[in-house]
């Protein structure tokens, strides 16, 4: 078994936000409609199962159904620790934080590594770790 991934369900932004991930990371999109599941609680058109492959972010989501709730990311991160280089990780940092919210910049901590956060604009909450300076 492999480690946790993470499933977010969008209400109703599924496709553009898997895309939207996918650009940012790298990562190929893989979307399956409702329709293509012989789904008939949701559009036809609406995203039943997606996910990020063959790039260095593992993640999943779909848009909610019937009585689902979407995504509300309180107390929970999606952390990208060390999964790229510093002007790739920084770059990533700038690009969710479009249309999102910065919760805490970029910084070198006093223990000499440097970490940011980030709301994107979809809802997940990022924690985004560099190891080092991000002057490296």
């Amino acid at each position: 078994m492999t480690a946790p991934t993470h499933y977010i369900e969008f209400p109703g932004s599924a496709r553009e936000a898997l895309t939207f991930f996918g650009e940012v990371s790298g990562a190929v999109v893989d979307l399956h409609t409702f329709e293509e599941f012989h789904r008939t609680d949701g559009p036809a058109d609406a995203v039943a199962h997606g996910y990020l492959k063959d790039g260095p972010v593992q993640l999943s989501g779909a848009d909610v159904a019937g009585g689902e709730r979407p995504v509300r990311c309180e107390g929970l991160m999606l952390s990208l620790l060390g999964t790229g280089f510093p002007a790739t990780l920084k770059k990533w940092l700038s690009k969710l934080a479009e249309g999102g919210q910065v919760v805490d910049d970029l910084q070198i901590r006093p223990w000499g590594d440097s970490d940011g956060q980030v709301i994107d604009r979809y809802g997940p909450h990022w924690l985004i770790w560099l190891q080092g300076s991000f002057r490296d």
